[in-house]
């Protein structure tokens, strides 16, 4: 009764069945004019779906046959099932579309129909016009009689019936419990297989769909979800009983290298450089990085290069992990250059396998497909751990998470016998299915998507309007700050940025986050006054340390990873105004400033043939952390002026925010082919202007 799950911890699974929640959402929904079946499919469906071990990011679905009002308000049979693109974790009711049930059950008497004819048929049927498509396994629900029916993929049963002799063990363990259903894409064929294999087992609690998942089905809720957790626990406990020590380990360097010094060569190797040509135009990847005593078990295996290429451990994983991760050598400490080496050759072997498998397959399609790109979306790293890979932060995520889970079940497979997956026509079929790629949906990206940026002194003021704009644009951003308490939905990271040990440490911690950096906003900074001839020399120093070799500490530590990655990548600065139109009294700020903004050029100079811009934005009185509301009304003063006047006390009469100095900021991020340049940005101070 005990497994491992994703993380490696081992747990038994819960029947998490509470009569008070159960009441509690019969309530809730019933106050939303919601019935007690669709409330109670909704409570089960979260229970399932909270359950790592049995459904991730969108698998595996739910449905209830039950009758609701149509538009005249006469009863209606309907089928609510899981809608597309609904996580089973948080789904809400409208998750659950209700579609007529009696065309539906129509469609059994069809020999064929196809996947476009399916799904238009489902939509026709759909009680409400905007509701999400219904699950793709949708007939499969239809066809069979029991009132509510759960799937999952759940990693015991995988991991049982992901054997060679996987329908032995299966019919030993389940018995007349459950009946089994060989292997068959799901859609319209599935569904017919399944309800001729229910009807000839009619008194069966589930149905164990060999390689794929299981069903369970019941009168009530209860009891379909509670029959779930009694089918999944006994293959948990077959699994039990299997004590064949796995993963003999492979001979690995004395000192395997950090996920933070091999995850931009990765990222730089796995990119997909554009058609126009330019790194900074290169299509590449965000990364998460995951490491374990169990995946490292695995990831160093002397067998590594068998187990883990054999294909997915459900089919539904391949559309988000490819079939196969990408296997690379383990890399050494100090030895960075032959594992680029090494890497490269194991990705180009990985992507030419890719290419061959997809003409031996696409060969035999009715209608060719397109080829989709060869990047994996997991790499393993021996020594290391995993790297999942995405467009997003998210999908990285998920890619992660899929092969956490996949390290869980291949585990438990080969210490019961030998893990096999699905033939690989089936897994192609599978991959290039139009219904499945819908799931990963074609909205346009955003300007900076797969972008991964840096903001210093990000926590509040125009470090923060400059964070908030990069992540509108779709870049992952990260926030350096002393205090980052109040930050939220940023990796936010407490850094002095004047302590060079620091900084590192938080490119680090980025580089293994997300795999690299593209963008850095060297932003953080404080206004330092004093006369500079009686000035205390510790005031200057001090603010030299922030206002120049913080930003010299930030750019090094960038154009580190930024040129392990070979992508390019933009250095922006804060150099304020000082820096070309001192102030009275501000010498300890306009000093270093001045020497920050000569430090922007040098970067472009010395590093423009590594493909990283350098760039910087002058502004002027803005109300953020450097100019305060105190010292705007200390300046406004001397000036004779209102605060009103003196902040707008430029050319254009306008007052300069924080987001108009985070929209310059942005600007420069996206300029591709500008380097060395300030922008200004102050509503008009001809004095302040480069010349």
């Amino acid at each position: 009764m005990q497994t491992s799950s994703p993380k490696g911890k081992t747990e038994r699974m819960k029947n998490l069945w509470s009569d008070s929640d159960a009441q509690a959402a019969i309530a809730h929904h019933a106050a939303k004019g919601i019935g007690e079946d669709l409330a109670l499919r909704v409570y089960t469906t979260r229970l399932l779906g909270g359950e790592p071990r049995l459904v991730l990011h969108g698998g595996g679905n739910t449905s209830v046959k039950t009758k609701v009002p149509d538009i005249t308000g006469a009863p209606v049979e309907v089928l609510c099932v899981k809608g597309s693109g609904w996580d089973m974790g948080t789904i809400e009711a409208p998750g659950l579309p209700a579609v007529r049930l009696a065309p539906l059950k129509e469609l059994h008497g069809l020999q064929a129909l196809s996947d476009e004819d399916m799904v238009n048929v489902q939509r026709s049927n759909l009680l409400d016009s905007k509701a999400p498509n219904p699950s793709v396994e949708t007939l499969l629900h239809a066809f069979l009689p029991h009132k509510f029916i759960d799937h999952t993929h759940s990693n015991a049963v995988l991991a049982l019936t992901d054997q060679p002799d996987g329908e032995e063990l299966a019919r030993d363990v389940y018995g007349k419990r459950a009946a089994l259903v060989p292997y068959v894409m799901p859609g319209f064929a599935l569904a017919k297989k399944t309800s001729e294999i229910a009807k000839a087992h009619p008194d069966v609690e589930g149905l164990i769909l060999l390689k794929h998942g299981i069903f369970s089905m019941g009168a009530t809720a209860e009891e379909a979800y509670g029959r779930m957790i009694e089918l999944v626990t006994l293959a948990e406990q077959r699994l039990a009983k299997a004590t064949r020590k796995i993963f003999p380990g492979a001979a690995l360097p004395a000192t395997p290298a950090r996920a933070a010094d091999v995850a931009p060569i990765l990222r730089g190797l796995l990119s997909i450089p554009a058609r126009s040509g330019g790194r900074e135009a290169a299509q590449r990847f965000v990364f998460e990085f995951r490491t374990s005593p169990e995946i490292l078990a695995y990831v160093n295996g002397k067998e590594v290069a068998r187990y883990s290429q054999q294909g997915p451990v459900t089919p539904d994983h391949a559309i988000r992990t490819k079939p196969t991760p990408l296997v690379v050598p383990a890399p050494e400490a100090g030895k960075l250059d032959v594992f680029k080496a090494a890497a490269k050759e194991a990705f180009d072997k990985y992507a030419a396998d890719y290419h061959a498998y997809f003409l031996r397959h696409n060969g035999t399609q009715v209608v060719a497909r397109k080829e989709l790109d060869p990047v994996p979306r997991v790499v393993l790293v021996p020594g290391v751990g995993l790297f999942g890979l995405g467009n997003s932060a998210k999908d990285a995520k998920i890619a992660a998470d899929l092969a956490e889970t996949t390290v869980a079940v291949i585990a438990d497979a080969e210490r019961l016998g030998t893990f096999n997956s699905i033939p690989w026509p089936d897994i192609f079929d599978i991959e290039y299915w139009s219904l499945e790629q819908a799931k990963l949906g074609a909205a346009a990206e955003k300007p900076l998507a797969r972008r991964i940026a840096v903001v210093t002194g990000g926590a509040s003021g125009i470090g923060a309007a400059t964070a908030q704009a990069l992540a509108r644009d779709g870049a992952e951003v990260a926030v350096l700050d002393r205090d980052v308490s109040k930050v939220k939905g940023f990796l936010a990271i407490a850094c002095d940025v004047t302590n060079a040990d620091q900084v590192r440490a938080a490119f680090d911690r980025i580089a293994a986050t997300y795999g690299g950096v593209d963008v850095v906003v060297s932003n953080a900074g404080a206004a330092w006054q004093g006369k500079i001839g009686t000035v205390e020399e510790k005031v200057l120093r001090d603010s030299f340390e922030l206002n120049f070799w913080a930003h010299q500490a930030v750019a090094q530590n960038a154009v580190r990873i930024m040129r392990a990655q070979g992508l390019g990548g933009c250095l922006l600065f804060n150099t304020s105004k000082q820096a070309v139109n001192p102030g009275p009294d501000f010498g300890p700020y306009g000093l270093p400033k001045a020497a920050t903004l000569f430090l922007s050029r040098q970067y472009a100079l010395d590093h423009g043939a590594d493909g990283i811009r350098s760039n910087a934005v002058n502004a002027d009185r803005i109300r953020s952390g450097l100019l305060t509301d105190d010292m705007i009304a200390q300046r406004s003063k001397a000036r004779g002026l209102s605060e009103a006047d003196y902040m707008g006390g430029n050319l254009l009469g306008l007052e300069v925010t924080a987001d108009d100095v985070a929209q310059a900021f942005l600007t420069l991020a996206k300029a591709y082919k500008t380097t060395g340049a300030v922008v200004t940005v102050d509503g008009g101070n001809i004095a302040a202007a480069l010349r």
